[in-house]
């Protein structure tokens, strides 16, 4: 599907069930609900999160429920119905969210591994597909992930194109595979030549032997792309929304190593809106009308 459609679709549904604009909070925050976007299988997300559950009811002394949606773009209309009050977006679907629902980044996660706040985007096939460079998935199979993914979409469209790749034209068949973990067990099992995927969520993979680095290989990876945020929805109270920030800053390393879904987080910091700006200024290089 061309791109500029996918986008436009993206951003249609979500503003056809939104109605006409955000919610209004009620006079009381009763629980909050904290949507997850489907990086991994929906049970194994609720089960690995658990920690962060238990650890922001005891910091902030009120219910939280772990909801993974079906896909990203349910994540954005959930907080723009006012069904979510906190969510975990990826990099582009925040700033989807920021538009359509009036989110608010306060948290990223700082990698352990490098002690930066960022992540890549990288390309895998197989190793004996005959694909070495992005050159040569002219006339290939390829898994993107989802419209509203940065690493898997949005990224490895913008590296593509800058390797005189049309992936709406040069590619044989493309598909959403719904989440990293489905795209990179395509090509695992060769459902497909090539995906795009998270450096995050390939070397999970390949650490719980899920995929095999020899036989699954990057070939291509992007520049660093700012880290996938925490949000909250923009209606709550300020005092509330400092309190979940300061929560997310102090959480303690025992309850972050329990969740290996958050891309090997140390500790998390706090982030601005404009951190995204990069995210907003690749979309407008793909022609991708955020004001659609």
């Amino acid at each position: 599907m061309n791109i500029r459609k996918t986008l436009f679709v993206l951003t249609a549904t979500v503003l056809l069930l939104a109605g006409c604009g955000p919610r209004k909070l009620d006079d009381s925050v009763q629980s909050l609900r904290f949507s997850l976007i489907p990086a991994d299988d929906a049970d194994e997300m609720m089960r690995a999160y658990e920690p962060v559950k238990e650890y922001l009811e005891a910091e902030l002394g009120i219910r939280v429920e772990l909801i993974v949606t079906t896909d990203y773009t349910a994540a954005i209309e959930a907080m723009r119905s006012g069904h979510t009050e906190i969510g975990w977006f990826g990099p582009f679907s925040y700033v989807l969210a920021a538009k359509e629902a009036g989110a608010e980044a306060v948290a990223v996660g700082v990698r352990r591994d490098s002690g930066l706040s960022t992540y890549r985007s990288v390309v895998v096939t197989g190793a004996n597909s005959g694909i070495s460079a992005l050159e040569d998935l002219k006339g290939r199979t390829f898994a993107f992930v989802d419209p509203a993914s940065t690493s898997g979409n949005l990224m490895p469209r913008k590296m593509m194109i800058e390797n005189g790749i049309d992936p709406d034209v040069d590619l044989s068949t493309v598909m959403y595979s719904g989440s990293h973990n489905a795209g990179l067990l395509a090509v695992a099992n060769g459902s497909v030549d090539a995906c795009a995927t998270s450096d995050n969520s390939y070397n999970r993979m390949v650490e719980a032997g899920e995929i095999d680095s020899n036989v699954s290989v990057i070939i291509h990876e992007s520049d660093p792309i700012p880290g996938s945020p925490i949000a909250v929805r923009g209606d709550l109270p300020d005092d509330l929304k400092k309190q979940i920030q300061g929560a997310l800053v102090a959480m303690d390393e025992q309850t972050i190593t329990k969740v290996d879904g958050w891309g090997n987080i140390d500790r998390y910091e706090t982030v601005s809106d404009n951190t995204y700006d990069i995210i907003r200024k690749t979309a407008e290089i793909l022609q991708m009308d955020l004001s659609q």
